[in-house]
């Protein structure tokens, strides 16, 4: 008898199991594979097991979710383009006697429509010379403008646990007081000018969210009816004002229509003269990297992503939940205001009306759920359709596709986008909510068992 024995039986324990020599040999095994020294087969089952998690988390991603919504709605796209493409229709009307006349002309409608629409939207092989042929790529980008700094407004909403339904309003509001600046301030100097005329859109979307946060916050009245009605509010006060001479309407004309933006106002091309690409893209890329940081790298950001996640837990935490409210709704009205601003001072600078905001404010809502309310994916999500707006003039004037069409591919991607479990259904996604057990630790389970 050893003397580990002895000094067992001398105290009066009872012996170990018998199991106890695997377990430890199975921690010792543990041990070296976090030491860098895998032994034996163990190693290949535990890089197998790594290999696995890895493509489960790929495949149970949020973006990879949205790659199949946009998927499906192409798909679905192509559907509506095949049954409205006459050649389609007239060849279909022969299919059992000559098939293959339906499928050709089936690829031709499809394929002639989607390359129309990338030709429209980043590059354009038929145009003479480079200069011409990224055309359509800065109309893209163009049109994304907007909507990026739309949709960043709504996104850190619903970060914070807000529906900000009032893009419409915030944008309108932000439009007349950065075009009131731009023709009704006059002796400033280009930069300067620019400058205040784009402090005044970000204070005006600022202030028309803050109005939903203040009320949110003090009596509890739900941001999305208030916002809402806000919007209709911001619609109406725009037309008094366009209507009225001596605010926003244009000296000498009975159009509700504002003077032109002057030259020191606007914002300048980003590339020159011959593209439409000015530098309220700059302005967007840099409200990416400053709601970035102020997510994942300010206390502030912390205490909106803590009042979104738990507003109690955040409460016992020692936030103050209804200001961390105001100033989130104040923070997502000014970039809002941002895009306000560059409709007038970059887009529409000849005049605007009461249609300044282009339905960017609802745009901005899809932008910011297909982005998964991540700032980068926002970007992402804000060029794409911006290539949907750019693309889709070229789809009807080359292939007669209707532009409806379009939007119809952008509301089913809001709708796939609102059905995840749809989509994961479809493409046998696994679900993120259901955990994964290691095979090592579903074989030391078995054997335990038995």
């Amino acid at each position: 008898m050893s003397q580990h024995s002895r000094q067992g039986g001398e105290s009066g324990t009872e012996p170990r199991p018998e199991t106890e020599p695997g377990l430890a040999e199975e921690l010792e095994q543990e041990a070296a594979r976090e030491q860098g020294a895998p032994a034996g087969l163990e190693h290949g089952e535990d890089t197998a097991d790594r290999l696995a998690h890895a493509l489960q988390q790929t495949m149970s991603h949020p973006w990879t979710v949205a790659a199949g919504a946009i998927l499906l709605a192409v798909v679905v796209g192509s559907v509506m383009i095949a049954f409205t493409d006459e050649r389609v229709t007239a060849a279909a009307g022969y299919f059992f006697a000559r098939p293959a006349d339906t499928f050709v002309a089936l690829g031709d409608a499809i394929g002639g429509a989607y390359s129309a629409l990338f030709r429209g939207a980043v590059f354009n092989p038929r145009a003479d010379g480079l200069a011409a042929q990224i055309r359509p790529l800065t109309e893209t980008l163009n049109y994304a403008t907007p909507l990026i700094t739309a949709g960043l407004g709504v996104a850190l909403a619903f970060r914070a646990g807000l529906l900000n339904i009032g893009g419409q309003g915030q944008m309108l509001i932000a439009a007349a007081a950065a075009g009131w600046v731009a023709f009704g301030v006059t002796g400033l100097p280009f930069g300067v000018h620019t400058l205040l005329a784009v402090v005044a859109g970000i204070a005006g979307g600022a202030v028309w969210a803050g109005i939903a946060g203040v009320l949110k916050a003090r009596t509890g009245a739900h941001e999305v009816i208030v916002t809402i009605m806000l919007n209709w509010i911001a619609f109406y006060l725009l037309a008094y004002f366009l209507a009225t001479p001596g605010l926003l309407q244009a000296p000498g004309s009975s159009n509700p229509k504002t003077p032109a933006t002057p030259e020191s106002a606007q914002l300048p091309a980003l590339l020159g003269e011959r593209y439409n690409l000015h530098w309220g893209f700059v302005l967007a890329l840099g409200a990416v990297v400053f709601v970035w940081w102020l997510l994942n790298r300010s206390s502030q950001g912390f205490a909106f992503r803590a009042v979104g996640a738990n507003p109690r837990a955040a409460r016992v935490a020692g936030i103050d939940v209804p200001w961390a409210t105001v100033k989130v709704m104040l923070v997502a009205g000014g970039l809002v205001g941002v895009a306000g601003a560059s409709q007038v001072l970059g887009q529409v600078t000849t005049g605007f009306g009461g249609d300044i905001d282009a339905g960017i404010g609802f745009d901005a809502i899809t932008v910011a759920l297909l982005g998964g309310s991540n700032p980068w994916g926002v970007l992402a999500a804000g060029i794409l359709f911006g290539a949907f707006k750019a693309g889709g003039t070229a789809m009807q004037a080359s292939e007669g596709v209707p532009n409806d069409i379009v939007l119809v591919v952008q509301s089913l991607i809001v709708l796939f986008i609102a059905a995840p479990p749809l989509v994961r259904a479809i493409f046998r996604l696994p679900d993120p909510e259901r955990r994964r057990t290691p095979r090592r630790a579903r074989t030391i389970k078995k054997e335990a068992a038995a």
